[in-house]
């Protein structure tokens, strides 16, 4: 059992924090410390923002809110920075899979929400990602007719790039990368996305389009340019690799050139 002092960021959906200072977006927000006592080190974190919650409900104090869902480390709805790292101080760890035994007795831990300009704070530690949504929806699919089943092997892929492609695909899109790039860049989740699918033949026909639309997608948003620090690589929990960068600035560079229905100045892309 451990104690552990929580400093948590408060902030109202209202943006009438607490009291005092600037929040993300703009909103009125602060820390509040909390103690809690006799913490079970097999617990896992959010577990222990549940029994925190409980305390803060037995004091008459409005609970803490935080996005959650799967607690299996497959959705990336447990979105935290702990301590200045995002997911926590576990690499190749989401949040749900963090546990309290890689925390020190008495320790003081800073939970607060990701900082981005395209992910705004809706209450405390909750964010809007709805962001990498709306690139989705710009491009983060293909077209295809349906109808019967075909067979498994009527297409053939090489394991390379199934290898490559099924990597790419382990983004469960948490925002990480974003939180932990000083420009809040969100290059590795396009670079994943597109790459899932344009390393398959099945992806092939709508790749420059696809490419161009997700990216132009991403600058709307507000995201910012890649650092080149490779932070995001580093606090991405499935280590996806930063390499997909690579391919797709080499992919945005070709579709630029290639297709007629955009116009790139300024590395920007609008259609024309």
């Amino acid at each position: 059992m451990a104690d552990y002092k929580i400093k948590v960021w408060r902030q109202s959906p209202l943006g009438i924090g607490p009291g005092g200072g600037e929040g993300p977006g703009g909103k009125e927000g602060k820390f509040e410390t909390y103690t809690i006592n006799n913490i079970d080190s097999d617990l896992s974190f959010l577990e222990m923002l549940d029994i925190l919650n409980q305390q803060l409900l037995q004091e008459n104090n409005i609970p803490i809110a935080f996005d959650h869902d799967c607690r299996e480390g497959i959705c990336g709805a447990c979105s935290l920075v702990i301590n200045g790292v995002p997911h926590g101080p576990e690499s190749s760890t989401t949040t749900c899979q963090l546990y309290m035994r890689h925390f020190e007795h008495n320790s003081t831990i800073i939970v607060e929400p990701f900082r981005a300009k395209a992910f705004p704070v809706i209450q405390d530690l909750v964010v809007d990602r709805s962001a990498f949504d709306r690139i989705m929806q710009a491009g983060g699919y293909i077209s295809v007719h349906t109808g019967a089943a075909t067979d498994a092997n009527t297409v053939l892929i090489a394991k390379q790039s199934a290898d490559d492609a099924f990597t790419a695909a382990t983004c469960i899109g948490c925002g990480a990368c974003v939180a932990a790039c000083k420009n809040a860049s969100a290059m590795l989740f396009v670079a994943a996305k597109t790459s899932q699918l344009g390393l398959l033949p099945q992806g092939q026909p709508e790749k420059t389009n696809r490419t161009l639309k997700m990216v132009q997608q991403m600058q709307l948003e507000g995201f910012g340019n890649c650092s080149n620090h490779y932070e995001c690589e580093a606090a991405c929990p499935k280590n996806i690799p930063a390499s997909y960068i690579a391919q797709l600035n080499k992919d945005f560079l070709i579709s630029s050139f290639t297709n007629k229905e955009f116009e790139c100045q300024n590395d920007n892309c609008y259609e024309s």
